[in-house]
């Protein structure tokens, strides 16, 4: 798909996020129109961007965010439910539906509406999913959110098969640690200031493979050495890319 001339949406927009790269890069690369949506649309601030109010869990929202923006040719489902320190046997369910409710659910509500707005797109238009290499490890505390984003990267290959009758591209984002000022704030927290940056990747870079990859209709990109080993080490048996990392990193 060619994205000069295109009209994008992108989910989860905020300040300093890898949504607020995405819309400023698609910008960059010449986008005709970039719609910047998120459930608190007032912490966007992306020069050039149409503004949309847009909550994973709210239909309401999101079929009104694909009304406004029924010329979207290229659909990033970027917004994501991050909630670190949870896990399976002790952690609240609640907070788990929650996790599941947005991160897989909500993401399928957004392709729900905006697959007929994608249908008349020439050429069937793109869907780019964010999603993370914690599908394909685990770790203490990041396990729910792996189990949903594991639920999210299968769900994105069934939406590939099942869009391609209509002329759709889907492509899925995979990728570790990006260097957004959130997830910096994490992994100091957890590990030291500056202790895991060699795997962190700056979030330009991983925004621009990925929209490299849209460009040149890949089903799937990997955006960092993480999620390259995470996926390798799927034919391994089961091991975690991540706590290896944290041991090696992490060492006296």
């Amino acid at each position: 798909m060619k994205l000069q001339g295109s009209t994008a949406l992108v989910t989860g927009v905020g300040a300093g996020n890898l949504g607020q790269y995405f819309a400023q890069q698609l910008i960059a690369r010449g986008a005709a129109k970039v719609y910047a949506t998120a459930r608190r649309p007032g912490l966007i601030n992306v020069p050039g961007v149409e503004v949309l109010h847009l909550d994973l869990t709210n239909d309401a929202t999101i079929e009104k965010a694909a009304r406004l923006a029924a010329d979207t040719d290229l659909l990033v489902n970027n917004a994501s439910m991050f909630e670190a320190g949870d896990n399976f046997l002790h952690g609240d369910l609640e907070v788990m539906q929650r996790a599941f409710d947005t991160n897989v659910f909500g993401t399928l509500r957004v392709v729900r509406a905006f697959a007929p707005v994608l249908a008349r797109a020439d050429g069937g238009g793109a869907i780019l999913n964010v999603l993370s290499a914690m599908a394909w490890s685990n770790f203490q505390g990041l396990n729910v959110y792996g189990a949903s984003k594991a639920a999210a990267w299968s769900m994105t290959n069934a939406l590939r098969e099942e869009l391609a009758g209509q002329g759709t591209q889907v492509t899925g984002l995979v990728f570790g640690m990006a260097g957004t000022r959130s997830m910096r704030d994490f992994a100091d927290s957890i590990a030291g200031r500056g202790a895991l940056d060699a795997v962190i990747t700056a979030p330009e870079e991983i925004v621009d493979m990925a929209l490299d990859g849209v460009e040149a209709g890949s089903p799937e990109v990997l955006g960092d050495q993480l999620a390259i080993e995470a996926k390798a080490a799927l034919s391994d048996g089961p091991r975690s890319v991540y706590a290896e990392w944290a041991a090696k990193l992490l060492q006296p």
